[in-house]
């Protein structure tokens, strides 16, 4: 359970966020940023406990998801990292280590690309950097395969976006939206990869929508990078491998 959560006015947001942790902690701050489609408990629930031993986590949910209402403007990487900034500024955090997730890892790498003083360290888990380092089956979704989620995900989505969201009769246009959002194209280079100036960790699974081939390149690029490829990993059970993922997290985070 969260110490506490609120609602932040950020860029026409009313941004929901929860608080984990120790206020006071002599680390950085975490931030949590969730997948797409997402709470942030579909993301972390399984992490956070021991995440937030002995330090501040703060774990937004993005434009349109979980209670954050979504509004008229159009869902984009690009928007959602400007928000988490804003948020930051609202709450007095200049700089913070992120954990992004899927969705959440393009929204944290956007934010260490523009806003590289904000980063401390940074965890891209189920992350790429050009759209093509998905899988063909993910790009143009074939459901026969075991890359991708099945009906009992959805359903689950489905439901905890019902038991929050403001207007829980918009999942399927919602659906949508953040499809959408995960599939444009994206405008980073190899040179913003290789200009990355915090610490970072890439974290796949083996059965990812993500390429290992395209992680091993990313941590080519990024100045030294550490990947971890989690084995028998599909996307949607990465973040819920806890005996091999919590110790690679707190090693790196310190």
């Amino acid at each position: 359970m969260p110490n506490g959560s609120a609602y932040a006015k950020v860029n026409g947001l009313e941004m929901y966020y929860e608080t984990h942790g120790a206020e006071d902690g002599e680390q950085r701050p975490l931030v949590l940023l969730h997948g797409g489609v997402h709470t942030v408990g579909l993301s972390f629930a399984a992490v956070l406990p021991a995440l937030a031993e002995g330090r501040r986590v703060v774990a937004p949910e993005l434009q349109g998801h979980g209670h954050t209402a979504d509004t008229e403007r159009e869902m984009s990487v690009a928007n959602f990292a400007s928000d988490v900034v804003k948020l930051l500024d609202e709450l007095g955090i200049r700089e913070a280590d992120f954990i992004g997730f899927s969705l959440g890892g393009l929204t944290a790498l956007e934010i260490a690309v523009r806003h590289p003083e904000r980063v401390g360290r940074l965890v891209l888990a189920s992350t790429q950097y050009r759209q093509d380092g998905y899988h063909d089956e993910v790009r143009a979704p074939d459901y026969t395969s075991p890359r991708l989620p099945g009906q009992e995900d959805f359903q689950e989505w489905a439901d905890a976006y019902a038991a929050v969201a403001p207007h829980p009769e918009h999942f399927q246009d919602f659906l949508g939206k953040v499809t959408g959002a995960a599939h444009a194209p994206l405008e980073w280079t190899a040179d913003d990869l290789r200009g990355l100036t915090a610490p970072t960790l890439l974290v796949v699974g083996d059965t990812d929508f993500v390429r290992v081939e395209h992680a091993a390149e990313m941590q080519e690029l990024v100045p030294d990078a550490r990947l971890a490829v989690l084995p028998a990993t599909t996307h949607v059970a990465l973040m819920q491998r806890t005996s091999v993922l919590l110790p690679l997290l707190t090693e790196f985070l310190g």
